[in-house]
């Protein structure tokens, strides 16, 4: 590809963004800085650009690039901030956390998943993030508690261990419903007194599913 190209390819990613509703400056840096094609492999490998999802190993996919950026701007990651997600997929979605967090801990299901995202985390020298392989539905409460916490499969309701973790003034985005109906991307603020939602819009992701992969 040559240079003309891939600049115009990039400026017709962040347009694409941008027409979403994506103006977060940081995150839109953050997501032009990640290049979503290294963590996308084989037959799929040339739509890595194109805003939509695609299948990765273990029967998972890679999030369209604006729901990315959408649940990157509504979880307002600050510098300071130790960002913990559930479900690292490919990677990509930590990669873009870690241009914008202080420290991010991802936590896989799949060995496979979770050792692929830590080999290209270190590809890219992105030292500030660890993937571990790990059951996702109890969060991580050995690094607690949370600045932010986002959550990349679809619970029936915010889980409890996660939202423990959870610092106060802390925020976690997580997508709601039931696998085969409608889900709503719901953030979720702790306040000094209780626990504040927010329905943010309609998404779709697979399921957040309990104990270790096969794989």
């Amino acid at each position: 590809m040559t240079g003309d190209s891939a600049a115009e390819r990039k400026m017709q990613f962040l347009f694409a963004l941008r027409s979403k509703g994506v103006t977060d400056a940081r995150v839109l840096g953050a997501m032009e800085k990640i290049d979503r094609g290294v963590f996308i492999k084989g037959h799929f490998a040339p739509r890595a650009y194109e805003d939509m999802p695609l299948p990765i190993a273990c029967g998972q996919t890679i999030s369209q690039p604006s729901v990315v950026a959408i649940m990157t701007q509504a979880l307002d990651v600050q510098p300071r901030d130790k960002v913990l997600e559930i479900g690292t997929g490919s990677g990509y979605q930590a990669a873009i956390l870690s241009r914008l967090a202080r420290r991010v801990y991802t936590v896989e299901r799949h060995r496979r998943l979770a050792a692929e995202a830590q080999a290209r985390f270190e590809a890219l020298a992105l030292t500030n993030v660890t993937a571990i392989a790990a059951d996702g539905s109890f969060g991580l409460p050995e690094q607690a508690p949370f600045d932010r916490i986002l959550v990349t499969a679809a619970a029936e309701d915010p889980p409890g261990p996660l939202l423990a973790q959870l610092r106060v003034g802390g925020i976690m985005i997580v997508p709601v419903g039931q696998s085969d109906t409608v889900q709503r991307l719901i953030k979720v603020t702790r306040t000094e007194t209780g626990l504040d939602y927010d329905e943010l819009r309609e998404v779709r992701f697979v399921p957040l599913v309990e104990g270790l992969g096969n794989d």
